[in-house]
């Protein structure tokens, strides 16, 4: 049984840090591309990072480069969102997922490519 379980999130200050973490399991993230994604209320969800397969390409929404970092540790099977410099804006449900036809070169972008998600992980950033 393929398992993407978020943690990290919590309640942060403007301008504060999280440090998200996405256990994969039940499949073996190394061979994929992974991402992460955020879906604030009454919106829909957006992209905000992608990694490849060996985690020598990297993908980023323009709202968070600079402040993001995504990295993964293929051991441990571990896909992590590192994010600094927190605004409201970023407040939101963050996901990571699986990219099924990314096994490697640029990260894609788009959800349609994504079939496994997490049950999300809640961040909040107070103003």
């Amino acid at each position: 049984q393929v398992q993407l379980v978020e943690s990290g999130g919590g309640l942060v200050q403007a301008g504060g840090s999280l440090r998200l973490s996405c256990a994969v399991s039940g499949l073996t993230a190394s061979l994929y591309n992974m991402g992460w994604f955020r879906q604030a209320p009454g919106k829909e969800r957006e992209f905000v990072a992608a990694i490849s397969r060996h985690g020598d390409s990297t993908r980023y929404a323009e709202s968070v480069k600079g402040r993001f970092t995504i990295s993964r540790d293929n051991a441990k099977n571990v896909v992590t969102l590192q994010m600094n410099s927190l605004k409201f804006e970023d407040t939101a449900i963050y996901y990571c997922a699986r990219d099924y036809l990314g096994t490697g070169g640029t990260p894609s972008p788009f959800s349609r490519n994504y079939d496994y998600w997490g049950q999300g992980t809640q961040v909040t950033v107070s103003s």
